[in-house]
């Protein structure tokens, strides 16, 4: 097959923990052509969605240079077998404008994963209200005063905003009330944009758990980013220690729950957040912890993945 993955720049990953290269290996590993192309890659003639693609070839390194480029060329998404889509949040405006056009090239032929229809209309913090009987007492709003409501009604809370990634501006408000006031400022600017506040979950300090599911399929493992030095954070990103684990049944019955909704509304690929027995998010962008669950566990994440996209195409 000939795939090609709409990512960041390649040659920022870190690919002893990055899952796009696990993909790429896997890829690799069968036979198949790894082409990548940017944002700022994508054009629009007429109607037809084109990319200047990079074909890159693996090394086989993990240090230094892992890819070597053998060629570019602009070609039609529909004339690749598969459009793997791996660029990571912010979903912003020009994310937004991506997925449009991805949407364009749908419509000429291109098979995109996760379909861009899904991905614009999941955003991952807000996707959870659709499962309430998973989900802690939940707020969102701009409006300092509801959200000073909720903090006074639930009084250990957690905040954060609505389009960021990896615990970027995730705050924890206990029942004194600490700098709640300049945390509102910031994230709302100043009651102006929408944040999420949630009620503490304790069981964080066993972890912010990833369960992954493919195609429907459920991974057996979850990886619970456990929080360190006093963070509330979990998020590897944010310094937390991931611990490959099997699922809890409560890890189960939700995956087993949202994996068919999710994979029949087009998200081929989706990580779930869950905190004890809550599910706090629902990403459907560019979820990670690949590498992290194959590596302790044996479970060959990356292989799964493949089988089920060697599937649908």
């Amino acid at each position: 097959m000939e795939l090609a993955f709409y990512a960041d720049p390649p040659d920022t990953f870190k690919v002893w923990k990055d899952s796009t290269y696990a993909m790429m290996a896997e890829a690799a590993k069968r036979g198949h052509r790894i082409h990548v192309f940017l944002q700022q890659d994508m054009a629009l003639r007429g109607r037809d969605v084109s990319v200047h693609a990079a074909h890159i070839g693996l090394t086989g390194s993990e240090e230094g240079e892992w890819f070597r480029v053998k060629g570019m060329q602009w070609r039609g998404l529909e004339t690749f077998d598969a459009v793997i889509v791996r660029k990571d949040p912010p979903f912003d405006v020009d994310y937004l404008n991506a997925t449009y056009l991805l949407e364009l090239a749908e419509a000429k032929g291109a098979r995109v994963f996760n379909r861009p229809a899904a991905i614009r209309s999941s955003n991952e913090k807000l996707a959870i209200a659709r499962f309430p009987e998973f989900t802690v007492p939940t707020l969102v709003s701009a409006l300092p005063e509801l959200l000073r409501a909720f903090h006074e009604e639930y009084r250990d809370i957690i905040l954060k905003p609505l389009n960021a990634m990896g615990g970027a501006g995730v705050f924890r408000v206990g029942p004194d009330g600490r700098n709640l006031g300049a945390i509102l400022e910031m994230l709302t600017a100043n009651g102006t944009r929408a944040i999420m506040a949630q009620c503490y979950i304790p069981e964080i300090v066993d972890g912010d758990k990833r369960v992954l599911l493919i195609n429907g399929q459920v991974v057996p493992y979850a990886l619970a980013r456990i929080p360190q030095r006093g963070e509330v954070r979990g998020n590897l990103a944010a310094g937390g220690v991931g611990r490959a684990q099997p699922l809890t049944p409560e890890d189960r019955r939700i995956a087993e729950t949202l994996a068919p909704v999710l994979a029949e509304e087009g998200h081929f690929l989706v990580g779930l957040d869950i905190i004890g027995k809550w599910l706090t998010e629902i990403n459907v962008t560019s979820p990670t912890c690949f590498r992290e669950i194959t590596r302790q566990t044996g479970f060959n994440v990356a292989g799964l993945f493949m089988d089920e996209l060697e599937k649908a195409v």
